[in-house]
């Protein structure tokens, strides 16, 4: 087994290559991914089923399990995103502005790639995919870190994508995997100064603040979602109800899925107890006045409101303002998505200007952040910071710029 370092050597010496591929190039070597995969399925699937097993005897909840599980659905849309890639324009080679100065110098400012990318994640092959596949069409190379839950999946994953990008003309080492899953492989990729561009977590909150703490390269921190949805007094109620059922419960193992809910105080009798009658399967952790209409609610503490759950829970609060509305979701967000349910165009306004986090709704699901929603096709992660990148992460967040300077003899 090569070390972290080995391997990130091998990707760097790749990227010398991946980075003046052309299009047609890239394009081929993702289409034969999206081949492999579908060729692979049977392969695919029984690695999955080890962690799978795995995970069940070690008390995963199910809520994680469905993270880590692949299905042939799961893999036929993994396929359908890397064809989709292919379809997408290539961003290296842009010209993002251009200028002529007096001396007669005429400068470009061009989209080139970053590199290469390292990413640590837990218990989601489809980030492997998602991750190697956009690092590629961007022109970058890739060292995957997943965890010990998934390394199965990973495994044949990253053996199946490696084999069709060198069928297609390209280093295999284009898409590394550190198999090692200890912590000590972590900490050693966070080290790897000179050798990664930049390091991007995929994770929980623990993973992220290490990263972000620990690391001695450049890194974009993604992803914890606390996400809110707050509902106006003048809210369409069946609206209302309709859009937290969506968010909290269609995956609630998922980033964007909404995981605190404030309502106004003219309206918590009239929703929560048909949005509680509508979602049996979540428990509510409310405020006094939650737990005075609901009976089934449970006291909630400040960690509550901070709480990233990943399951089928979520706190609630009764607020008298949208001010206190808003008040709330600056103390205790993680700057995901928030979202307001109202009528009111002046209160959707003061929301969408006054939350600062990196998707803002108004009478819409928070689970449409999401760099596929976005039209942006598959995505590496939601960055939850404001340097580089913001939102989700789709080709042109994995990309940098040069200066491109012609002349004709100038000195200074």
């Amino acid at each position: 087994m090569k070390t972290v370092r080995e391997l990130g050597l091998a990707a760097r010496d790749a990227a010398k290559i991946v980075k003046t591929a052309s299009t047609d190039t890239k394009n081929r070597a993702l289409s034969a991914i999206a081949e492999a995969l579908l060729a692979d399925q049977d392969v695919i699937l029984k690695a999955n089923q080890q962690d799978l097993f795995a995970a069940c005897a070690a008390g995963m909840s199910a809520s994680m399990q469905d993270r880590l599980r692949l299905t042939a659905e799961r893999i036929e849309q993994m396929s359908k995103a890397v064809r989709q890639l292919v379809q997408m324009e290539d961003p290296i080679g842009q010209v993002l502005e251009g200028k002529r100065r007096p001396n007669g110098l005429q400068i470009e400012k061009v989209r080139v790639p970053l590199g290469v990318i390292g990413i640590i994640f837990e218990a989601r092959p489809n980030v492997t995919v998602d991750a190697a596949t956009l690092c590629l069409k961007a022109g970058n190379t890739v060292l995957l870190r997943g965890g010990k839950e998934a390394i199965h999946s990973n495994r044949a994953l990253v053996l199946c994508m490696r084999t069709a990008v060198k069928e297609a003309g390209l280093p295999e080492d284009a898409i590394c995997l550190v198999e090692d899953t200890n912590r000590t492989s972590a900490q050693e990729m966070m080290e790897l100064r000179g050798i990664l561009d930049v390091l991007i977590p995929r994770g929980g909150a623990g993973l992220i603040r290490a990263v972000a703490e620990q690391a001695k390269v450049p890194v974009i921190e993604t992803g914890v979602g606390n996400c809110h949805i707050y509902v106006d007094e003048s809210a369409d109620l069946d609206m209302a109800i309709s859009v937290i059922v969506n968010a909290k419960t269609s995956r609630p193992s998922v980033c964007n899925a909404a995981e605190s809910l404030l309502v106004h105080e003219t309206v918590a009798e009239a929703l929560l107890g048909p949005l509680a009658a509508a979602m049996p399967q979540v428990k509510m952790h409310g405020c006094e006045k939650t737990c005075a209409i609901l009976r089934q609610a449970v006291p909630a503490t400040d960690a509550d409101y901070g709480m990233e759950y990943l399951d089928y829970e979520m706190s609630v609060k009764v607020v008298s303002s949208l001010e206190e509305a808003i008040e709330h979701i600056g103390r205790y967000s993680t700057g995901h998505s928030e979202s307001i349910i109202t009528r009111n165009l002046e209160h959707a306004r003061q929301f969408t200007e006054q939350v600062d986090s990196a998707a803002v709704y108004v009478n819409a699901s928070t689970r449409f952040t999401d760099g596929g929603e976005f039209g942006l096709g598959a995505e590496i992660g939601i960055s939850t910071q404001k340097l580089h990148a913001r939102g989700p992460m789709g080709l042109s967040e994995l990309t940098s710029c040069k200066y491109i300077v012609q002349g004709s003899g100038q000195i200074r």
